[in-house]
């Protein structure tokens, strides 16, 4: 049987709200992806169609910091 995957999850999203979470430009998921593609962890980053999709561990290891809007 599959695993489960809740899409309703905060930890993932899209680039565009990625980036403002972090504090970074509308495209930087997209330019950080295309630089550099080895610094997303595998299953961190995903191309749906046009549409590209991150998890919160994605963006802590391309930034090196936690999400400015945590409270963790």
């Amino acid at each position: 049987m599959a695993e489960h995957i809740n899409l309703n999850d905060p930890e993932i999203m899209s680039a565009k709200d990625a980036a403002a979470r972090w504090g970074k430009a509308p495209d930087y998921v997209r330019s950080a992806l295309r630089a550099r593609p080895e610094r997303f962890p595998e299953g961190t980053v995903r191309l749906f169609g046009r549409q590209l999709v991150v998890t919160r561990e994605g963006m802590e290891a391309v930034t090196g910091h936690k999400e400015l809007t945590s409270n963790d």
